[in-house]
């Protein structure tokens, strides 16, 4: 099952250059820089193997009603049980395109979406709490789901919005992150900057938002979850280590732990042996 290591996305010289004269010159210029490009996705060009999925589903617009950010929502209908599909951070709403034919296959309604500043949806800017508020959007509006799925920053999302109440049968999640902190430090450090900085940078998200970044961790809402949940991660994965993965563990009451070795943090979401283990999950 192993393959070669998925390439990391590369981040702009100038992006580091700049971010390492800042955190010289001026630390709290130097996190608010950080934070203006820690919510400002970067939006990629659709991958010819995502093409078909994207010309024959069904778009429409929503928008949120809380933040009022608009998405992009992909629609297919198959069957009376449906699925939601969530990409992470910089990814689409077709970004899932191998899993979502494993369940069209399932006879499922597959229903996913571009976040907010992602794929087609406006260019703006955007945290967790958006992909959150997306997924109770959507649940709302199609009657529920039968089955989540979500990988890196949707995964966190998905176990968050369980944590807060909504409800499901199933969910699947993958190369998820699990601590904040953790994340905004490997995010500083893949900028060029010190991960020292993490508490500069957490204290200006708290203060736009008048939210504790720490509520949004994924172990604390772990514990609230009761349904069972399938969790995989690669043990090569450089965007976010396997470790997390351990961590979202050791706090679900009823999980399944996949742990591959070599498909990287992309990769993992098109390998035939993965997804024949979340079909297995879904249909058990």
């Amino acid at each position: 099952m192993a393959q070669k290591q998925a390439k990391v996305l590369e981040i702009p010289r100038y992006i580091k250059n700049t971010s390492k004269v800042l955190s010289i010159v001026n630390k709290n210029m130097a996190a608010a820089f950080a934070l203006k490009l820690f919510e400002s996705p970067i939006k990629y060009k659709l991958p010819k193997r995502e093409l078909k999925m994207f010309e024959v589903s069904h778009k429409s617009k929503l928008t949120l009603p809380k933040s009022g950010k608009e998405i992009m929502v992909y629609e297919n209908k198959f069957g009376s049980k449906k699925v939601l599909l969530i990409h992470g951070w910089n990814g689409r709403g077709t970004q899932l395109v191998s899993i979502a034919k494993a369940f069209k296959e399932l006879n499922y309604t597959i229903i996913s979406f571009d976040a907010p500043g992602h794929g087609l949806s406006p260019k703006s800017t955007a945290n967790m709490t958006h992909f959150i508020e997306a997924i109770f959007a959507l649940d709302k509006k199609h009657g529920g789901f039968d089955v989540l799925v979500g990988h890196s920053l949707g995964g966190m999302s998905v176990i968050n919005s369980l944590g807060r109440g909504l409800k499901t049968k199933k969910a699947v999640i993958i190369g998820s992150g699990n601590k904040t902190k953790d994340i905004t430090e490997d995010f500083l450090q893949s900028i060029g900057m010190h991960k020292k900085l993490a508490p500069k940078l957490i204290a200006l998200f708290e203060k736009r938002y008048n939210d504790k970044m720490d509520f949004y961790d994924v172990d604390a809402h772990a514990q609230k979850v009761e349904i069972p949940v399938l969790i995989i991660h690669d043990k090569a994965d450089r965007d976010v280590p396997y470790t997390a993965a351990e961590g979202i563990q050791k706090n679900l009451s009823q999980n399944e732990l996949l742990l591959t070795n070599g498909l990287g943090h992309r990769k993992i979401l098109g390998d035939d042996d993965v997804i024949e283990r979340i079909i297995q999950f879904v249909e058990s």
